[in-house]
């Protein structure tokens, strides 16, 4: 599995970090969404970050922010990637520059959302929809619709996965990469070890 991009998301302690990075995550996600319940102040992130590899993909989440800020965000903490949770347009990503960029795409009903528009240097992360929450619901997509996704362009699975189901998910879409959040956590926030060291044998078994 060590050509998967692997993301832990909602990284708000160090010692998670570590720990992630150490059992073989690839990416780590760092949100700077006020409402949300894992979400971490630019400075803290910045300390963060400076402590890790600089092999793994560091990854600045956002929900409908100024193009500015975001980009301000990326410089001030020396992130990689910037993901995207709200509403931005296939424009918005595009006067993000070479600004490497996931786009969140909330899946609705079962369906396979539309994402033809968004350039193909976009990375495309499904995930369940939640019109408040914007992500780290627990809920699982449909993965048959994921795998239309999966199958045209690269593509993020995300949205209740764990070390129970991880493995079905990935031979079942075939995604370019996982995110996970809530199933590898004691707490929003807070990374199990046990829970997480057991998402990475699923994946390696």
């Amino acid at each position: 599995m060590s050509q998967l991009f692997v993301k832990i998301c909602g990284i708000t302690r160090l010692q998670d970090a570590e720990l992630a990075v150490e059992l073989g995550a690839t990416a780590l996600g760092f949100i700077f969404w006020p409402r949300s319940p894992r979400y971490i102040a630019p400075e803290q992130a910045r300390a963060i970050m400076r402590a890790l590899p600089a092999t793994v993909t560091k990854v600045g989440v956002f929900v409908d922010e100024p193009i500015e800020l975001v980009t301000q965000t990326l410089d001030f903490v020396g992130l990689g990637m910037a993901q995207l949770h709200g509403a931005e347009s296939p424009e918005y990503c595009r006067q993000l520059g070479q600004t490497r960029t996931i786009k969140a795409v909330a899946m609705k009903n079962g369906a396979p959302p539309a994402v033809g528009d968004f350039d193909d240097d976009v990375l495309i992360l499904l995930d369940a929809h939640d019109p408040s929450r914007y992500g780290g619901t627990g809920r699982t997509v449909d993965w048959n619709a994921a795998r239309q996704i999966a199958g045209a362009r690269k593509t993020i699975l995300s949205g209740g996965l764990n070390a129970a189901n991880v493995r079905p998910a990935i031979d079942s879409v075939q995604p370019y990469g996982v995110d996970v959040s809530s199933g590898v956590e004691s707490a929003p926030g807070v990374k199990d070890g046990v829970r997480l060291k057991s998402f990475f044998e699923a994946l390696n078994g």
